[in-house]
């Protein structure tokens, strides 16, 4: 296991910021990290890292312990925070250069070069950083958070001030480093979070409130059924359903349910064809969308 974390606690106070946190992930996972503004996620991860200390619990990098030895764990993971530090007036290439040469590499060029292509910083690498937008000043940190062939990229908002055409590059680069490394990654665009990872975390006022794959956190919140008959069905038909909240025309033949339990609603359905002598041709339980999922999880509208 590349990443274990175990009842992390960060207490602010009298807040708990983090409160009992515990999930694991393996090498060549991508896996979002999500929850509403203040949720604990960037206090986890800098817990993760060990720039942060916990009040209780740990974090495991690559079998190695985050408290014990902190300095051999900063080795194993990128990098790339929510702030996303950098020295602005330095060129690219130079701030690159010393990154590798804190981490001791060897063939330093070689390997700046590399991030330099991996991240599309190319038309940019001889500005200095200040000069960047900050869509390059996020992708010159997500090369730093690379050039040392971490084996765990933890990233904090890491598409944060990018255009859409750049989100596309990066959400590759994070999707090939994730092949052979372990990825854990937060997000307020709920679209790239669905598009990149296949499992997500959730947590909500620093306690963990989901850790599933993304199919099975939207079919477990699914809240539409889908019917259609061979006869058409009057829409009277379906008030009469206890579980069914609205009943929507799709045409003639067909209706979306809107349904608070949806195993009752497709049980009265086939109770309902059976009396009535109707035959249904297909009955589908729709899943909610990420953006449902997390709204029901934490009572918060996603930002995007």
């Amino acid at each position: 296991m590349s990443l274990e974390v175990s009842h992390l606690l960060k207490i602010y106070g009298t807040q708990k910021a983090v409160n009992d946190v515990s999930f694991q992930i393996s090498k060549g996972e991508i896996v979002g990290f999500l929850g509403p503004n203040g949720a604990g996620k960037s206090t986890t991860m800098k817990m993760i890292t060990g720039y942060l200390q916990p009040d209780g619990g740990q974090a495991i990098v690559c079998g190695i312990n985050t408290i014990a030895n902190p300095l051999a764990v900063k080795k194993k993971i990128g990098y790339l925070p929510e702030a996303n530090p950098l020295y602005y007036d330095m060129y690219v290439k130079e701030y690159l250069q010393f990154v590798a040469g804190v981490h001791q590499l060897k063939n330093i060029k070689e390997e700046v070069n590399r991030v330099i292509t991996l991240t599309g910083l190319t038309p940019e690498s001889k500005k200095k950083i200040g000069q960047l937008s900050k869509g390059y000043k996020q992708r010159v940190g997500l090369a730093a958070a690379l050039v040392h062939h971490p084996e765990v990229l933890i990233l904090d908002e890491p598409t944060s001030g990018l255009d859409p055409n750049q989100i596309v590059e990066i959400r590759n680069v994070i999707k090939e480093q994730g092949k052979d490394k372990t990825v854990l990654f937060s997000s307020h665009i709920l679209q790239e979070v669905q598009a990149i990872c296949d499992r997500v975390i959730i947590i909500n006022k620093g306690q963990l409130v989901a850790d599933d794959t993304l199919h099975n956190l939207q079919q477990g919140t699914g809240n539409a059924v889908q019917v259609t008959f061979k006869e058409a069905v009057p829409a009277a038909a379906f008030r009469k359903i206890p579980s069914v909240i609205k009943a929507t025309p799709v045409n003639e033949y067909s209706w979306q349910l809107i349904t608070n339990n949806t195993t009752e609603t497709r049980r009265a359905l086939l109770e309902l064809a059976l009396q009535n002598n109707l035959n249904i041709v297909s009955l589908q339980t729709a899943g909610s969308n990420l953006e449902e999922v997390f709204k029901s999880l934490t009572g918060n509208v996603a930002n995007s």
